[in-house]
């Protein structure tokens, strides 16, 4: 297993937002994550490449803690987490999933810009290089980030909502080319897309405040509805 919870809780101050988590994702799985907001969806997903710790029990990446396997992972953020307004290329924020590979005096690699261009071109934004990053549409910038994550080629990819706030179309593009990584690289992604999810993943972890795992054909809309709601 490459990445492991044992046991895990986690709180913002007196807020509890995970409690006793366990589960183990096995090399190769593609997996969604769902779960209602404040149910600890992007808490996960920042204690799996260590920029929060948990406050009881333990989270391994690769048999290690999470801070010490950064360099195999690949991370899509939610597009809000971006300043759109900052003057910078769309080949600059790909380039800038790569920045662990730049020389010691600050140099860059010389096969990067050529790589960056390919990963640009898969995802279908060629010939938008030299485009403003706050000029694309949301769909365009999801697909900029997905391509900026995969610049260090990881073995995990962990996404966080890439799929929120854009056109249906720019969506199934996105799902789409992630299928091509099935099976050789371990894919977690967070959405509330439950069709999405029947239809691309192989299993599903529910959020709140604890978590289940189950098939993607028992995420029907009728638990959906209920897993969102306490019930009195």
């Amino acid at each position: 297993m490459i990445i492991t919870f044992k046991k895990l809780f986690f709180s913002y101050g007196s807020v509890e937002i995970l409690k006793n988590v366990s589960f183990e994702v096995a090399q190769g799985e593609y997996i969604g994550i769902v779960g209602p907001n404040g149910g600890g969806k992007t808490t996960a997903i920042k204690l799996m490449m260590g920029f929060l710790a948990p406050s009881g029990g333990q989270v391994e990446v690769f048999g290690k803690a999470p801070e010490n396997a950064r360099t195999k992972i690949g991370y899509v953020p939610q597009i809000n987490a971006y300043d759109k307004e900052f003057p910078i290329s769309t080949l600059e924020v790909v380039l800038s999933g790569a920045l662990s590979h730049l020389h010691w005096w600050g140099a860059r690699p010389q096969g990067d810009k050529k790589r960056a261009k390919e990963l640009l071109k898969e995802v279908g934004l060629e010939g938008l290089e030299k485009r403003s990053f706050g000029a694309l549409s949301g769909g365009q910038a999801q697909k900029a980030l997905i391509a900026r994550a995969l610049m260090c080629d990881p073995e995990i990819l962990l996404l966080d909502e890439p799929t929120a706030n854009i056109d249906p179309q720019s969506e199934q593009a996105i799902f789409e080319y992630l299928k091509k990584f099935q099976g050789k690289k371990t894919i977690l992604i967070v959405t509330h897309n439950f069709d999405a999810i029947v239809k691309n993943v192989e299993r599903v972890l529910c959020f709140q405040h604890e978590v289940s795992s189950m098939k993607p054909q028992d995420v029907c809309e009728h638990f959906a509805i209920g897993m969102y709601h306490n019930h009195e």
